[in-house]
């Protein structure tokens, strides 16, 4: 259960600072990396979705204890 939390922790990590750049300085970085809704790019979009998900319902739980 830890490396759950951990991957989705990082992902979500991820996610963050790439709508940041793309706030601040119209820069996507998964699409700089992988290619512009390349399948690559949408596989890490779609992880970072679900990691999200993962921690959301992680921290839900969190808050019952």
């Amino acid at each position: 259960m830890y490396m759950i939390k951990l991957i989705a922790y990082i992902l979500v990590i991820v996610g963050a600072l790439n709508w940041g750049l793309v706030g601040l300085f119209n820069f996507d970085l998964v699409a700089a990396i992988f290619g512009d809704m390349s399948i690559m790019a949408r596989i890490v979009y779609s992880l970072v979705g679900i990691s999200a998900i993962i921690y959301l319902f992680m921290s839900y739980n969190n808050l019952n204890d």
